[in-house]
């Protein structure tokens, strides 16, 4: 059974909070970057064309868990619903998806590559690396299949020439990794302009991701 939140005021107030702690935090700008959570009757997805400043509860759509929106709603969902319903389809263990156009994250996206294992913080994501997706349009079908295939074993994926995006098991874990990523992605850049970063080992990467799996918010974790 997929993970859901129930539909409720403190559910629209808290993705309402994410966005804005979005902008706040440098991690995306403007009317970048879009939010969705898995609810009882659908997706619970930030609309398209309102920045975050402006963003209400009442002010944020539903959309189905498959298929097309309702072309006659009064408010239209982000453009990007399509990788929200497939990365959540794919990943019923997930209940909130976060995009964002983050600098560090994104400039390396632009450069087409993916983030290896520089850190032991890459385990908060389910492997050796940070995979990245294909260029496609934003918006399109394409690019839904493409990142719902490369987080079927990840919690988190950069999109070639756009953003990156992260999964969690609650919201607070979906942001909580969008915050963590382009801390990586920081560190990483910061080491190849000053050196050669050195990559862990499988064997070190198996013993983080053994740690990692109460590491986090809304773990048992104290670290």
């Amino acid at each position: 059974m997929p993970l859901t939140l129930e539909d409720t005021h403190s559910t629209r107030q808290s993705l309402v909070e994410v966005c804005r702690l979005m902008s706040a935090s440098g991690l995306t700008q403007g009317t970048a970057g879009n939010v969705s959570v898995r609810v009882e009757n659908g997706l619970l997805v930030t609309p398209s064309g309102i920045p975050s400043d402006q963003l209400r509860p009442d002010l944020l759509p539903v959309i189905p868990q498959h298929g097309e929106p309702d072309p006659s709603g009064a408010i239209k969902p982000t453009s990007e619903w399509r990788f929200h319903q497939s990365i959540l389809a794919a990943r019923p263990d997930m209940v909130a998806v976060v995009h964002a156009h983050p600098p560090y994250a994104t400039a390396i996206a632009i450069q087409r590559r993916s983030i290896p294992a520089c850190h032991y913080m890459i385990a908060a994501f389910g492997g050796s690396d940070v995979p990245l997706v294909d260029y496609a349009l934003f918006g399109s079908s394409e690019l839904a299949d493409g990142a719902a295939l490369a987080m079927r074993e990840r919690t988190a994926c950069l999109l070639a020439n756009h953003g990156a995006i992260a999964a969690g098991e609650t919201l607070e874990r979906a942001f909580w990794r969008m915050e963590e990523l382009e801390a990586l992605a920081r560190m990483f850049v910061l080491a190849e302009g000053s050196g050669t970063p050195v990559i862990l080992s499988e064997e070190d990467i198996g013993d983080a991701l053994s740690a990692f799996a109460t590491y986090g918010p809304n773990s048992n974790s104290t670290g």
